[in-house]
């Protein structure tokens, strides 16, 4: 997934969780920022971020912001990113078990739910893929969610269902950091999640977790990670 007219800025504060302050090139504006999690790790004062530049003329913000350091790691912090980049690597047959799909579809109903993926294999098997992406890193560990999620657990107690109904169900976490391959459920944040997602592993539910290449102007997803699944 690549971006359009990156532009590089400073970090300044977050007045709410759709709005950062930042400077560019001394400048101080508002920014939308492309992900409702707390975030409060990297979005620090005095942090590099980069921004993509709107082609909207409508927008109350010329910017959104995509990406910034933690350190030396750069981590994409678009939520909207990670079902664009799988879906991708679908289609590029770059996911290991997936190779042999005839279809792949966006954002399909199930039950209840809207899942970010379905598919049907050359053998006629269907299935529904939902796409977390991580931002949470702590000693070198990827975990989610990074704030308690009723809608994500909502979903996995679905795709359950989706699963003893006879499809198949995965759900996808894409860390959006580079160094990071490990993952484990945030248990002190959200133990609801996960454990439902511990239960959904042990019914059949496939857990797969990537990491992701991560430049100023692109993600792409890169190395099949761990799934650390108890707590």
């Amino acid at each position: 997934m690549k971006y359009n007219q990156i532009v590089e800025a400073t970090f300044v504060f977050r007045p709410n969780r759709f709005v950062a302050e930042v400077s560019i090139n001394g400048i101080q504006e508002d920014v939308h920022v492309k992900n409702t999690g707390r975030c409060k790790e990297i979005l620090v004062a005095s942090t590099k971020v980069y921004l993509e530049k709107s082609t909207n003329p409508n927008r109350k913000t010329n910017y959104s912001l995509v990406s910034a350091y933690k350190g030396p790691m750069l981590i994409n912090i678009d939520s909207q990113a990670p079902n664009q980049v799988v879906f991708e690597a679908l289609k590029e047959n770059r996911i290991r078990g997936f190779e042999d799909l005839r279809l792949i579809a966006r954002e399909r109903f199930y039950g209840n739910s809207r899942f970010d993926i379905y598919y049907e294999r050359n053998d006629g098997k269907k299935g529904y893929i939902e796409v977390k992406g991580v931002t949470l890193e702590v000693e070198g560990l990827a975990m989610f969610p990074d704030a308690p999620t009723e809608r994500g657990t909502k979903h996995i107690e679905e795709m359950v269902n989706v699963v003893r109904e006879g499809y198949e169900g995965s759900i996808f976490f894409l860390i959006q950091m580079a160094q990071v391959k490990n993952f484990s459920p945030n248990f002190e944040m959200d133990p609801k999640f996960s454990n439902s997602l511990r239960k959904a592993y042990e019914s059949g539910v496939k857990v797969l977790v990537y990491n992701s290449y991560v430049t100023k102007d692109e993600i792409i997803l890169d190395k099949e990670g761990f799934y650390c699944h108890d707590d």
